[in-house]
């Protein structure tokens, strides 16, 4: 079986490969706009969304170049909500994959519509139908899960939830209700679009494959808020400690650091129960599950 760091290493090529060919060139007017898009599409990242959604075909024997138009609209989706969680009107972050956030590259006006055409690009991608990828009906449904994903039942309303949060103090099962559309929302995206691009999964299949979904989302976002508690900007990316400083609520502040670490474990494994049904081929998911709950950034 290819090991976990080939595989990673394969869906962020392909990534980067797809935005390379399908993203306005920078020279294009109008070529600030173009630079910034570029620039923050393809500034690194884990790529941990792609390679979700790439394993979850993998593991539904879909073939990988049908789900690249798929991979690269939640991926863009992830760097538009990037660029706008960092402006000084959300978390007003400087940093981000270790160099300067598009605001600061850039300027706060180009930063903002960069995001917008990301948005806009990510459902152009999905509907495109030169693109290699699911038949034109499948294509439509998934623009419906993407839209419901981002909106404001989703990551905007996680994202609104989360800016009204600070300084106050929440219960466990509020914070959750806010990661599980911020966070788990367009994690779950990864795993919920590609099956929808499968005809022949039983019901029981796709209600696990649900579930896995959710609590990876949820072990994702527990990772992140022990990872800004002890590591450090080098390593991040980022700025560390940027929740503590905003007193925003995490799950470091109100279960601790040791609690917050055993329940990030037991999203893992409830989320591992979840694959059996799926055989040996859905190996790469559980994998990926582990390195979300273990990755140092």
């Amino acid at each position: 079986m290819t090991s976990l760091n080939d595989f990673l290493c394969t869906s962020s090529q392909r990534i980067e490969q797809f935005f390379h060919c399908h993203l306005p060139s920078q020279d294009l007017a109008p070529e600030k706009l173009h630079h910034a898009i570029r620039y923050s599409a393809m500034n690194g990242g884990k790529r941990i969304r792609p390679a979700l959604g790439y394993a979850t075909g993998q593991a539904l024997n879909l073939s990988l170049d049908d789900l690249d138009c798929v991979a690269a609209a939640i991926e863009l989706m992830h760097s538009y909500s990037l660029i706008h969680d960092d402006l000084p009107a959300m978390d007003d972050d400087d940093l981000r994959r270790g160099k300067p956030t598009c605001h600061k590259a850039f300027d706060e006006a180009t930063a903002i519509l960069a995001g917008d055409a990301m948005q806009a690009l990510a459902f152009e991608i999905l509907t495109d139908l030169s693109i290699p990828g699911p038949v034109a009906e499948t294509r439509m449904y998934l623009v419906n899960q993407l839209a419901t994903t981002v909106g404001s039942v989703g990551m905007a309303g996680g994202q609104a939830m989360d800016l009204q949060a600070v300084d106050c103090h929440l219960s466990i099962d509020a914070l959750e209700e806010i990661h599980r559309k911020k966070t788990g929302c367009l994690i779950e995206a990864c795993i919920n679009m590609p099956q929808s691009c499968c005809t022949n999964l039983t019901e029981q299949q796709r209600t696990k494959l649900l579930e896995f979904a959710q609590h990876v989302g949820i072990a994702f976002q527990i990772r992140d808020d022990i990872l800004d508690e002890v590591s450090e900007t080098k390593t991040l990316g980022k700025p560390q400690g940027s929740d503590k400083g905003l007193n925003k609520p995490t799950y470091i502040s109100i279960l601790g650091l040791d609690a917050s670490e055993q329940l990030c474990t037991n999203f893992f494994d409830q989320a591992v129960k979840c694959l059996p049904d799926l055989g040996e081929n859905a190996a790469m998911l559980r994998l990926l599950a582990e390195h979300i709950v273990c990755r140092k950034h």
